[in-house]
């Protein structure tokens, strides 16, 4: 049996999880690998990523919903051995994290967004663009259920489907 010290230096910001640390791992060698004695109790720290950093820029930076595909499509000249698998990956950490949310619009892809105060979207079911609608009309709403159902409501969403103005005025130009 043999010690390995292994040192880590992690960013401290909502990308990475923590800050510097170090760990002992106690190795057993067998062979050409050294097979773990221990499990850690603790969960893994996030390492930082530029890729994820860029996907959050990204993200915040529109005011679309885009699905993973635009994104890497997007990160894809920046990062030429980026794969739509590691888009994915990077897209569930930041979600755990509650930086993003992903949005089910009823299409066949998801989309995914930065904003996440509460508001409504609004979702064209021709065109597939979603709109956000900021006004909290039912602000009581969730008070309400809670003391009627006994039922502790952690949060809500609500989406509303129709058709949005500019594919209404498509409609009357092409009749």
């Amino acid at each position: 049996m043999f010690y390995r010290f292994r040192r880590k230096a992690l960013r401290s910001d909502a990308l990475s999880g923590s800050g510097f640390t170090e760990e002992i791992v106690h190795s057993r060698h067998n062979g050409n690998r050294n097979i773990p004695m221990q499990q850690q109790s603790r969960a893994k720290p996030l390492r930082y990523s530029r890729q994820r950093e860029r996907l959050l820029c990204i993200l915040q930076s529109t005011d679309t919903h885009p699905t993973a595909g635009w994104m890497y499509d997007m990160l894809k000249p920046e990062f030429p051995n980026l794969s739509l698998g590691t888009v994915y990956r990077n897209l569930a950490v930041l979600i755990e994290q509650g930086l993003i949310k992903k949005i089910d619009s009823g299409s066949t892809f998801d989309r995914y967004e930065a904003k996440t105060t509460p508001h409504y979207h609004l979702i064209c079911r021709e065109c597939g663009t979603i709109i956000d609608f900021e006004d909290r009309l039912f602000p009581e709403i969730e008070a309400v259920i809670s003391k009627a159902a006994d039922f502790a409501v952690e949060g809500h969403h609500i989406d509303f489907f129709g058709t949005c103005s500019a594919c209404r005025a498509r409609n009357r130009n092409n009749s």
